[in-house]
């Protein structure tokens, strides 16, 4: 059965939506010597039949009114059995056909409908729907550019907040990539079975909600959980995001302004910066609800935000699916009608409202998914939404078994290679960076230290600071310390008696081998971990604070804040250069040349002996590493089909994250170390990615399948 004759049955199911005239009808193929019998007028010999009907009727005598004499016995009439079996013969051809074949079908015409897709973007062009569509978007993406660097944000505050150990600071930056990279995975294949905007929406809802309610926990962790399901949420928006704007976008365009879109991960890293600095350090900034509900600057940090995600939550609901996904699973008349109003959107917005839609029928492909349909009276509530979600997660898997098949293979495991070394380079030296300006800062930290050795002290009363500072071999006797801060003080081989300690507050601060007699320890947080082989004779420890209290404000809190800004800023010459050059020396180059470029940049940093050398290193690497992604971001949306677009994507970008896990865990273990490893490291992966990158398949001349 040729094309034309399927392509005619595909648009008569839906003549009465698209009012299309008979001379269309018949332009995808010849007709001659076929007469369906549907009831149409089709020319040819059909007069003849009339002729004879018009004779019955002249005679009184109608074959249509005879009463077969097996009507009243509940037998069918020969003549209806025919019919039935006419109408349900090419049922039974795709029934009994073979799935490959089925497939091959499928594929053809998903190959004519990219083609003609492409023709019907063109003629809708580029203006203001996608231009809006373009913003919401951009909101989403900044979304996830927020998620990245919150917890960075938080965690000096939120330390003090709940008495964060070492191991459990370095979970809660963890936990994030690893919620966004299920949700990637996850996320981005529901998308390609469920819808873009549907699943973006799912996506967003989930971020919003977990994010707001991560700022009003108070124990570590329900804190974690939330910051987990906050990034699996985020996680998925990022593959919908370029998939969905890409399938409005026309083959001259798409390079293009995809890369304007990734923009707004960068303006999603100032705002975040931005915020920071200017909330975070307002520790009074909150309210308190008795001894054990705290919420300070931080949490209303966390709250801001939340705003970029529910911003564009609020502005997606009045944007339509992607017809390109519509069209895919079969639903032409709804896709139609989206084109149409892409079409007229954008000849209002340029001053010509008079231009008319002219495409009447769109090529839909064949569809092959087993559908299951429940009825309503099968088993309970539960069984049937049991076997929709089984049913859909398994047509998920398909997905993600179909991009390692022969035809996806080579490319899915060179995709994955890139990302992920781009990742772990990237990823890992952006957490290496602020960790090596603390480490220098507290290198001249501690140069700066006081010493004091075999000091005696009797009858003083301290009710101030003391910071930095070691006394070794010194005698308390009699004193108060009421009311005062300890940071960085250590006290060695010294000895306390009948000494009274009252609303004291420490940081970093210990006592090591030290004797202490009859000493009252009142409401203060000199917990046991801080006596570190001492002797407690007859001392007494009452009322101790509960939780952490501590309001030092960390002058290189401010640093690091400024660091993260810059280091977002610097992207922006980078973005620009992508944006317009994309098109025009194609992705491929554009991936190869930047991350060469971003591996030349990291041997720089062995003369990184400086804050503001290591800043600015960090500003070169960022700036040049940013058209890697941006590209890999393009060529990614451009490899794969649409009913398989989103799932690929969310494969490799959680592929991403989890080089980016470890990334952070490997670089961070070699800070106040050696910087040998990380720059070596960072640097062979990024040379390796880019060589390799430069055997993917060009595709900037190639329509969106």
């Amino acid at each position: 059965m040729d094309d034309g004759y399927r392509n005619t049955n595909l648009y008569q199911g839906g003549r009465e939506a698209n009012q299309v005239s008979d001379d269309y009808r018949y332009q995808d193929g010849n007709y001659e010597g076929y007469a369906p019998n549907d009831g149409y007028y089709r020319g040819g010999d059909e007069p003849a039949h009339e002729e004879d009907a018009q004779s019955d009727v002249t005679e009184g005598h109608d074959e249509d009114d005879e009463v077969y004499e097996g009507e009243y016995q509940g037998i069918p009439h020969p003549d209806d059995i025919k019919e039935k079996q006419k109408k349900r013969a090419p049922a039974m051809d795709d029934e009994y056909r073979d799935r490959a074949d089925l497939m091959a079908e499928r594929m053809e015409d998903e190959e004519q409908l990219a083609h003609q897709y492409e023709n019907i973007i063109e003629e809708c062009g580029h203006g203001r729907f996608q231009w809006t569509l373009f913003f919401v978007l951009g909101l989403a993406l900044m979304a996830d550019g927020v998620e990245v660097f919150v917890v960075g944000f938080v965690l000096p505050s939120a330390e003090k907040d709940m008495c964060l150990s070492s191991s459990n600071k370095g979970m809660l930056g963890l936990i994030v990539y690893l919620g966004m990279m299920v949700g990637a995975v996850m996320l981005g294949g529901l998308a390609d079975k469920l819808g873009r905007k549907k699943c973006l929406i799912l996506s967003l809802a989930i971020n919003a909600a977990f994010a707001f309610l991560s700022s009003f926990v108070q124990g570590y962790g329900f804190f974690l959980f939330c910051r987990l399901i906050s990034g699996l949420g985020i996680g998925g928006s990022l593959p919908i995001v370029f998939a969905y704007f890409s399938e409005f976008l026309s083959r001259e365009k798409r390079g293009e302004h995809l890369s304007w879109l990734c923009m707004f991960w960068m303006i999603g890293g100032i705002f975040a910066s931005a915020m920071a600095w200017s909330i975070i350090p307002h520790y009074g900034w909150g309210f308190s609800m008795g001894t054990n509900y705290h919420f300070h600057s931080w949490r209303v940090f966390v709250l801001v935000c939340a705003l970029p995600c529910i911003a564009s939550l609020v502005a997606l609901k009045f944007m339509p699916e992607s017809p390109r996904f519509l069209l895919e699973i079969g639903k032409h008349d709804e896709a139609w009608m989206i084109l149409k109003q892409v079409h007229d959107t954008n000849m209002r917005a340029k001053g010509e409202p008079e231009r008319v839609f002219t495409v009447s029928y769109i090529k839909t492909p064949k569809q092959v998914d087993e559908f299951i349909e429940i009825q309503s009276s099968t088993g309970t509530w539960y069984q049937r939404w049991l076997v929709r979600i089984t049913t859909t997660f398994k047509q998920v898997w398909d997905n993600v078994l179909y991009c390692l098949t022969a035809q996806y293979r080579m490319n899915t495991l060179m995709l994955a290679v890139v990302w992920f070394t781009m990742a772990l380079s990237y990823y890992g030296l952006i957490v290496w960076f602020p960790d090596m300006i603390r480490y220098l800062q507290d290198e001249a930290y501690e140069s700066r230290v006081k010493i004091f050795d075999e000091e005696e002290v009797s009858h003083f009363t301290f009710n101030f600071t003391l910071e930095n500072q070691i006394h070794r071999n010194g005698e308390y006797r009699n004193d108060k310390f009421i009311g005062m801060k300890f940071k960085e003080v250590r006290f060695e081989d010294s000895l306390f008696e009948e000494c009274y300690f009252e609303d004291v507050t420490s940081s970093e601060t210990f006592f090591e081998n030290c004797t202490i007699i009859s000493t009252v320890f009142y409401n203060a947080d000199l917990y046991e971990h801080k006596f570190i082989n001492c002797r407690l004779i007859n001392s007494t420890f009452m009322k101790e604070k509960e939780g952490c209290h501590l309001d030092f404000e960390e002058d290189n809190d401010f640093l690091i804040y400024l660091v993260s800004f810059l280091g977002s800023l610097s992207v922006l010459p980078g973005n620009i250069i992508s944006a317009l050059l994309m098109d025009k020396i194609g992705r491929i180059k554009m991936i190869g040349g930047s991350m060469l470029i971003s591996a030349v940049c990291c041997f720089f940093l062995f003369f990184g002996n400086s804050e503001s050398a290591m800043i600015g290193w960090q500003c070169l690497f960022c700036g040049a590493s940013i058209a890697a992604w941006n590209a890999l971001d393009v060529i990614t949306v451009e490899l794969y089909p649409t009913d398989k677009r989103a799932t690929a994507f969310g494969i490799l970008n959680g592929l991403c994250k989890f080089g980016a896990i470890l990334g952070n865990s490997i670089f961070a273990s070699f800070v106040g170390i050696t910087k040998v490893v990380p720059i070596l490291l960072a640097s062979s992966a990024l040379v390796g990615g880019g060589l390799l990158a430069l055997r993917l398949p060009e595709t900037r001349d190639q329509v969106l399948m």
